[in-house]
């Protein structure tokens, strides 16, 4: 019954707020102008794996490589060279990464295209039919793009296998594996239903509110865990509420309070409040 109304209220805030004049601020924007799959699936891990920090200094991040690999990512990608990339983004800094770590990713991406074909295909490369989730297929897909140099990009790239909750690259996953009227999507050979949620601040707390978790840390286990339970709720399509429900934590026109009070109307989640971030 509980199920029922929660998936009631979550289908609802997903119509509402699962549309293309609520992505910004995000560098979901940045990518989605890119048509061409082969463009968007580099473009979005490039994306996805800077995507911490204020919003602001992401997307000035963002903007200035795609400004570099434009007009084709895909293209700029297959014809340049290490030196050329060292030099390019020579004086490049985000935080706690700077052009030499992009030029590694880039690198790891060429060499993977090269030998798949696409990043799809190497992902594919590292599942099975029966494994439960993505994990295993994400854990040879960060090893394939980081080689030999294991310690390459260790913060821009976490694996799972170091227990990390890799909220950027499961955030990747649902860009290009989902497709609605956000998410552009581009892959069609993995199923939704093995993806997991990408567990920041906003939706660690969200989960820990509904009670899919009683965890105190935003670790792999955790995002396991509320994965779980959207999946009982929609099995087919776990992060399918993941972009709308963050939306609270993210722009300051939606009131988080106003999702708990509903919440709590309906007699679901968690009795005592918990406090969200607006």
């Amino acid at each position: 019954m509980k199920n029922r109304k929660l998936k009631s209220l979550l289908d609802k805030l997903y119509i509402k707020y699962n549309r293309p004049e609520y992505i910004s601020p995000d560098p979901l924007e940045l990518v989605t102008p890119f048509k061409k799959v082969d463009d968007r699936e580099i473009t979005g891990l490039i994306a996805s794996s800077l995507a911490y920090g204020r919003v602001a200094q992401i997307l000035k991040s963002v903007k200035i490589i795609f400004e570099i690999m434009k007009p084709s990512p895909a293209a700029f990608v297959s014809n340049i060279s290490e030196k050329e990339l060292r030099k390019l983004f020579a004086n490049f800094k985000h935080r706690f990464n700077d052009g030499n770590d992009i030029t590694d990713l880039i690198l790891g991406i060429k060499k993977i295209r090269e030998k798949y074909g696409s990043m799809e295909n190497c992902l594919l490369d590292g599942m099975k039919t029966n494994d439960k989730n993505i994990l295993p297929a994400l854990t040879n897909f960060v090893d394939e793009i980081k080689g030999d140099n294991a310690g390459c990009n260790a913060y821009l790239l976490p694996s799972p296998k170091k227990s990390s909750a890799c909220k950027r690259l499961n955030l990747y996953l649902r860009w290009m594996v989902r497709k609605d009227n956000v998410d552009p999507g581009g892959w069609s050979k993995i199923p939704t239903s093995k993806l997991i949620i990408p567990l920041d601040t906003h939706m660690f707390k969200i989960g820990t509110f509904l009670g899919f978790t009683n965890r105190k840390q935003a670790n792999l286990k955790t995002a396991m865990e509320i994965t779980a339970g959207f999946a009982k709720i929609v099995p087919e399509d776990p992060t399918r509420y993941d972009f709308a429900l963050t939306r609270f934590g993210i722009r300051d026109d939606m009131r988080m309070e106003d999702f708990e009070k509903k919440l709590k109307s309906l007699k679901v989640g968690r009795s005592a409040p918990l406090r969200l971030p607006r």
